[in-house]
């Protein structure tokens, strides 16, 4: 692999990205041979969302200011303490909890500040603008499919079940750390003006980012987290004997359809048109209208279909909205905006812990209910996301100034 390009820091995302989502398939083995109730289960998977957040913030703006290799060293290694832990914690929830807030920090650091080292190192190649964002999007996608359909197996079949895929992501984070020690440095490190300044993303304050990527960012991991970890959920009982593959087979199949309509994503994505988005945004309706048909009638095709629509949902959001943050950001704050972007598609990933919340606390309502709200969330962000993208071609003289902007960013991109 070489050192001098983008495939070392894709390597790195990649690991993050393991490590990050071995410990989903697991779930029901948590539930079962811990004693662990659903909500501190399901708590435990939205744990590390707390490490990613200010991991991505804060690392994303300092990486524009001091570099990208000095904010991605620390990910590889922070990754493997975190294995470490949860391979430790497999009947204590302290230290799962603490090993799932340390893995968050390291796929934080992997996002924001790898994601945008990966697109520098492409535009530095002489690769076609969208390449970076392309790769940058499928080394994490992935991360979460093999990193969850590995674990799944070897808990399921492997001796040590509670620490086998932890210690295949350790030597990962090992082999990734030595590769991006000796790979160029993209970021000018302009350690000039104060550093409350570097902290500040003024593309984020950008009415587009929030009216056209806003809506659909929080679908991209809650598309996600319904197929991996509230369909699964849904089938324990049909699926007793091999619920641990099962809920990994579910993973794997909707981020693999996440990993290759990423390239069709591409296809459909045009500057200044908000089809992507909305393409992404009907697709997780649709999943989430098959997950109601689970949930009225448990049926394991149906379950393996419902989580492949999910993933196409997260795959589509996931690679418009990072080509959309892309145009957008300024010339010294595409870290950040990264950032912000991918803070926004966690919230997401707090969807089963609220459900199971929402289900133990009212227990008349059910996943169907459930599942009907989301739908209708889509459909209020894709009337935003069309409101908004409409208003801005409205008038005469407005669609030139817009393909102009857009025209002179891929320009800039052509030519970082």
């Amino acid at each position: 692999m070489s050192t001098k390009g983008w495939a070392a820091v894709s390597l790195a995302v990649f690991t993050a990205a393991w490590g990050g989502n071995e410990f989903t398939p697991l779930l029901v083995m948590y539930r079962t041979a811990s004693d662990m109730s659903a909500v501190v289960v399901n708590f435990l998977l939205f744990l590390y969302v707390l490490g990613i957040i200010p991991a991505m913030l804060i690392g994303g703006p300092l990486s524009d200011r001091y570099g990208r290799r000095a904010l991605m060293l620390p990910s590889p290694v922070i990754a493997a303490v975190g294995s470490m832990l949860l391979a430790a914690g497999e009947h204590s929830v302290p230290l799962l909890a603490a090993g799932r807030i340390l893995s968050g920090i390291a796929l934080g650091l992997a996002m924001a500040v790898g994601g945008t080292w990966i697109k520098e190192l492409s535009d530095r190649a002489g690769d076609p603008p969208s390449a970076g964002a392309r790769r940058a999007a499928l080394s994490l996608t992935a991360g979460f499919g093999i990193g969850a359909g590995l674990a799944a197996v070897l808990a399921q079949w492997a001796p040590f079940p509670g620490q086998a895929a932890y210690l295949v992501n350790i030597a990962l984070a090992v082999a990734s750390f030595a590769l991006i020690l000796r790979t160029p440095e993209t970021s000018r490190c302009a350690t000039d003006g104060r550093l409350i300044d570097t902290m500040r993303i003024p593309s984020a304050l950008k009415p587009r980012f929030w009216l056209l990527v806003g809506p659909v960012a929080p679908w991209v991991f809650g598309a996600c987290a319904m197929a991996y970890a509230v369909v699964p959920a849904l089938m324990v009982q049909r699926t007793s004997s091999w619920a641990i593959v099962f809920a990994g087979l579910c993973c794997v199949a909707g981020l693999a359809a996440g990993f290759f309509i990423q390239t069709l994503g591409k296809k459909i994505d045009r500057p200044g048109s908000a089809r992507a988005i909305l393409v992404a945004l009907a697709l997780i309706a649709v999943g989430m209208a098959l997950a109601i048909g689970v949930a009225v009638a448990p049926s394991i095709p149906l379950a393996i279909v419902a989580a492949i629509v999910l993933g196409c949902g997260y795959g589509m959001a996931l690679i418009a909205g990072l080509l959309e943050v892309q145009r957008l950001a300024g010339p010294h704050d595409l870290a950040g905006l990264t950032a912000v972007f991918y803070t926004l598609t966690y919230l997401g990933f707090g969807s089963p812990a609220a459900m199971s919340f929402i289900m133990a606390r009212f227990p008349s309502i059910t996943h169907t209910e459930l599942f009907g709200f989301g739908i209708a969330m889509t459909v209020i962000g894709a009337l935003v996301v069309v409101l908004d993208n409409r208003s801005r071609f409205a008038g005469p003289g407005t669609l030139a100034p817009v393909e102009t902007e857009v025209d002179l960013r891929v320009d800039e991109l052509q030519h970082t």
